[in-house]
């Protein structure tokens, strides 16, 4: 390909260019001017958000269903196309992590916080209010597990793995920097150079401002729950704020460490703590109920993931409105977190194989939370159905604690939940302030200690905003609002990571052409 040689030149100049381009400055600004408007207008921010959280939800649920239908079926593409032998990195480049330690880190960046909120009291939720039918049965009970596993299976690493993987490729195959705007120079060119490739990077900065936020208030109220059942601690806004506080104090000092020994350190420790809650709570419930009822989650979710995940329910308003609140929410979610954890795992998978990532990063969490919300969910509906607990009456960040009431070794299991949560709390907002330095910095793979800071206490003040204006429900709003433009780069960053991948194979093919005839004339 004549033209190949050129493009590569083209690519060495906008790496140079917009690396001097940086926009630190200016999310820096309007990131403050957010947290300004919710401490002076609360109410009014908590009503703009919820104005454009409904009409989102009514006018584009169908949207992201399609979407994040669609992200799966390209990951599943990728595992078994001729682009599969492709490496994320230069032809002699080695992981730079085993592979236990890069599941890890790509797992506790993924999904923590959320497991042990959720873990209990989305599957009870869904079991009291399901999507169909009657709360309460047995069918419920199965609904209940199916929509979790919905949830928090494929498509949501499906929509991480894709964003992932086009990071990977073009920084570590193609020298590109770590920006969301490189990843589409194959298909817009110059043009990410300018306004255009800064508006791109400014979308992926806010929404990992505000994905992450949810999380950390996620995080902060089941702290304040945990510390209610542990110590009688009163449970409201100002305790959760100083637990912001306390929080933000270690997870700066984490990052301040680097990524090789801060959050490799605490992603460690956060896997050997899961590990731990988990045969703990397995094997002091309901053992053979719940192996069993894995089983039979794993049978149900894989017959009906198609329906499920492009469900709308549009001749039932309560069905819509069950759908719209639960399963289009964590879409938003998930492709709102993408900027984060996609670049995060981008940044510890160099070296590894396209099929080797899409395998690893697609089926191996997905079964990990499929076991997780098994054992903790499956634990909690048992006690409801058999016992006649309500466990459902729980609010959300109490629910896990409630059911340890009624297990053995329940201080243990509460200490270690609560120590858990905020080692994940601190590995989220770590990783969350490296990449948002990232971002910000025309794409530096180690962004400075005072960027990181600055970081640091922006995010804390957005969730404490979001928090104070809305709770939860102001949390969701700003995750579902801004995802939806984001979903238009991811898109354009498949194409783009396809029109890449066909550039190497024609150059490798002509290559190889090349060599072929080359021999014969030499013979």
């Amino acid at each position: 390909m004549t033209g190949r040689p050129r493009n590569r030149k083209k690519e060495v100049s906008f790496i140079s260019k917009t690396a001097g381009k940086p926009i630190f400055k200016l999310s820096v600004v309007i990131a403050l001017v957010f947290v300004a408007i919710g401490v002076l207008m609360p109410d009014q921010l908590a009503s703009w958000m919820n104005g454009a959280q409904g009409f989102t939800l009514e006018s584009f649920g169908w949207y992201y269903q399609i979407v994040a239908t669609f992200f799966l079926v390209f990951a599943v593409f990728m595992i078994f196309s001729r682009y599969g032998k492709i490496k994320l990195g230069k032809e002699g480049d080695k992981p730079e992590y085993s592979r236990p330690t890069w599941f890890a880190m790509l797992f506790s960046a993924g999904m923590g916080i959320g497991l042990l909120f959720y873990g209990v009291s989305e599957p009870i939720a869904h079991f009291a209010v399901p999507p169909t039918g009657e709360g309460s049965t047995e069918g419920a009970a199965a609904l209940s597990m199916q929509y979790t596993w919905l949830h928090w299976g494929l498509h949501a690493w499906a929509i991480y793995a894709m964003v992932a993987l086009a990071l990977a490729y073009f920084k570590f195959k193609r020298g590109a920097p770590g920006l969301m705007s490189a990843t589409l120079y194959p298909v817009l060119g110059d043009k990410v150079k300018g306004p255009l490739g800064q508006t791109i990077d400014l979308v992926a900065v806010f929404a990992t401002l505000f994905g992450v936020a949810a999380s950390l208030g996620l995080g902060a109220q089941q702290i304040n729950g945990g510390l209610e059942y542990l110590v009688g601690m009163p449970n409201n806004f100002g305790v959760q704020m100083v637990i912001m506080l306390v929080i933000t104090g270690l997870f700066i000092l984490s990052a301040s460490t680097g990524i090789s020994k801060g959050i490799k350190y605490l992603s460690n420790v956060n896997m050997s703590l899961a590990g731990l809650l988990f045969i703990l709570v397995l094997f002091a419930g309901p053992t053979l109920f719940l192996m069993n009822l894995f089983s039979t989650n794993l049978g149900n979710y894989t017959a009906n993931l198609a329906q499920m995940g492009l469900q709308l329910s549009p001749f039932d308003s309560d069905e819509a409105a069950w759908t719209q609140g639960w399963t289009i929410f964590y879409w938003a979610w998930w492709i709102s977190w993408t900027p984060f954890v996609g670049m995060f795992i981008a940044r510890v998978s160099k070296g590894r194989t396209v099929r080797e990532f899409s395998v690893a990063v697609l089926l191996i969490p997905t079964l990990v939370c499929g076991l997780w919300f098994t054992v903790f969910g499956g634990t909690g509906i048992a006690l409801e159905m058999n016992q006649g607990l309500e466990v459902s009456a729980q609010s959300l960040e109490t629910a896990l604690f409630f059911v340890y009431q009624e297990l053995p070794l329940t201080a243990l299991l509460s200490i270690v939940t609560v120590a858990l949560i905020t080692t994940f709390f601190v590995t989220s907002a770590d990783s969350a302030t490296f990449v948002l330095g990232m971002q910000t910095t025309g794409g530096k793979l180690n962004p400075s200690t005072g960027v990181k800071i600055v970081w640091g206490l922006i995010l804390a003040a957005s969730t404490g905003v979001l928090m104070y204006s809305g709770g939860l429900a102001g949390l969701q709003a700003a995750i579902i609002v801004s995802a939806l433009p984001l979903t238009l780069v991811i898109l354009a960053m498949c194409y783009s990571t396809v029109k890449a991948f066909n550039e190497d194979l024609e150059a490798e093919q002509k290559a190889q052409q090349s060599r072929f005839h080359e021999k014969r004339k030499a013979s």
